[in-house]
């Protein structure tokens, strides 16, 4: 059975807006490394919706970008991606695949077929998992900035606090710094 990773970009003020973070080569570089470290990608329809359109057009080479953007792209096409969805049901991006049901047991059941394990990106539908009890690790990018603004990490909050164990902490050239947490024990 594989692990359940959330991955997110966040600012020292818990502020996960994308557009707040540092996106240089260093850190598609960090990301890249993951997603490949990982058997599949698992997003809810608001993330997998924003990224739909740009990212294949990203990896076909219809829009501009450094080296380390297309290279992320052009591995995300190839990846699979799972989609959790009550609204959607068509996801036509390369390697989709769609969630829909019992969020627990479908989510189980993509932890079990993907020994490489998964890696979650979207903040909303980890609150959700969260609550199942279904996320193993935590892999954030906290970003040196203070954005002043929502919205944030858990931002509709959770039924208690949970303990993580520190396994690393790398910084980056750029004044982020990679911290990878495990679910705590007890």
């Amino acid at each position: 059975m594989g692990i359940l990773t959330f991955s997110l970009n966040l600012t020292l003020d818990g502020c996960v807006d994308h557009q707040e973070g540092i996106a240089d080569d260093e850190t598609h570089a960090f990301f890249t490394g993951l997603m490949d470290a990982h058997g599949a990608m698992l997003w809810g329809r608001v993330t997998y919706e924003m990224m739909e359109d740009y990212w294949p057009a990203v990896a076909r080479g219809d829009v501009e970008a450094p080296a380390a953007v297309r290279e992320w792209a052009v591995r995300l096409e190839s990846k699979p991606k799972y989609v959790v969805s009550s609204t959607r049901k068509d996801f036509p991006w390369t390697n989709s695949h769609h969630i829909a049901g019992d969020l627990r047991a479908g989510v189980q059941r993509l932890k079990d077929a993907t020994p490489a394990g998964v890696l979650l990106g979207s903040g909303k539908l980890a609150t959700e998992l969260d609550r199942l009890d279904l996320i193993d690790e935590y892999r954030f990018l906290v970003h040196p900035r203070i954005a002043g603004h929502g919205p944030t990490l858990y931002e509709s909050g959770l039924p208690g606090t949970r303990r993580l164990e520190l396994v690393s902490a790398r910084p980056l050239g750029n004044g982020a710094v990679v911290m990878h947490y495990r679910r705590g024990r007890g």
